[in-house]
């Protein structure tokens, strides 16, 4: 298949980034009525979207905040949460660890679930593409989410009193890692941490502050790993 120039690729991401919206926008409107709720003011709440743009763990820091956890554990449930960042970025090096310095730094801010696990099933859906072409993909795909998610967190803060509870927001957070994380189970190694988060995550619903997902994560990397070493030594 012919490399398509980087215009292309980029509209190609703008459609593929575009669906997420379904999930997003009551995501963000959630968001911004929770913060709320948890009495950060509008700047606050805006900052937070803004500066951290990282969905699960704001909304598992604002949790620990309205159930009034000691500062410590809101900041190492939101790093935990947040350390599969890392794992997306390593993933993200041998695509587009060419690039400029500048491109590399906009892309670790605008590295969230939807761009990493749309680039990554693009970028081995067509392993010819250069890493300009790989950009010029991944700022697609950024294109549509991030106004989005912005906007829509203003409105779940300015509105967000007045949407019925009968609406079920909360539904799109499932949603949304259930609709980026199958496609991405293609190996045993990636069932194997699937499984074992699932496991481990509900038989330590009963644990504090959300330290049961903290242990799930890391037994989950675990198994991961070690299932993957097995099968190349087999190999």
């Amino acid at each position: 298949m012919a490399v398509s120039t980087t215009k292309s690729d980029y509209w190609r991401g703008v459609r593929d980034g575009t669906p997420f919206i379904l999930v997003l926008a009551p995501f963000a409107l959630l968001f911004g009525v929770v913060a709320t709720e948890a009495g950060l003011t509008l700047a606050e709440t805006m900052g937070f979207n803004v500066l951290v743009i990282a969905g699960a763990s704001q909304f598992a820091a604002v949790s620990l905040m309205q159930e009034n956890a000691p500062i410590l554990i809101v900041l190492a449930t939101a790093l935990a949460v947040n350390l599969r960042m890392a794992m997306y970025s390593a993933s993200l090096v041998p695509h587009l660890g060419a690039a400029p310095l500048w491109k590399r730094a906009v892309v670790a801010y605008l590295n969230v679930d939807q761009t990493f696990a749309s680039s990554m099933v693009e970028y081995e859906r067509r392993p010819a593409m250069t890493w300009q072409a790989k950009i010029a993909y991944f700022f697609g795909v950024s294109t549509p989410v991030f106004p989005v998610w912005y906007a829509l967190g203003f409105v779940g803060v300015a509105v967000g009193a007045s949407i019925p509870p009968a609406l079920a927001l909360d539904f799109a957070l499932p949603i949304a890692f259930i609709a980026m994380t199958a496609p991405l189970l293609k190996t045993l190694a990636h069932l194997a941490a699937a499984l074992t988060s699932v496991v481990v995550a509900l038989a330590l619903a009963w644990m504090p502050s959300g330290l049961g997902l903290l242990v799930a994560a890391g037994c989950a990397m675990l198994v991961g790993a070690l299932v993957e070493t097995m099968q190349e030594r087999r190999a």
